[in-house]
């Protein structure tokens, strides 16, 4: 769901007609909470996985300096 975007909520009944409209909606990542009444009783999202950002891990991996060196109990060999 898009940060910005609140949940829109509808009624089932009205959720029957716009089924093609409400699925169009969550695949772009808006959250529709169906309800019954004033009840909520179902919650349609995407479940398409979220593109990563080529470069958006920047600065939170990183290789030691020892990396590539052997480690202690193998310096014998």
């Amino acid at each position: 769901m898009l940060a910005s975007e609140p949940s829109l909520k509808i009624d089932i009944s009205e959720a029957q007609i716009q089924l093609l409209h409400l699925l169009d909606l969550a695949i772009a990542g808006q959250e529709i909470v169906i309800t019954q009444g004033d009840q909520p009783v179902a919650r349609l999202v995407s479940i398409a996985p979220k593109r990563s950002l080529f470069g958006s891990d920047k600065g939170k991996i990183f290789m030691s300096d020892d990396f590539d060196a052997p480690l202690p109990e193998f310096e014998e060999y």
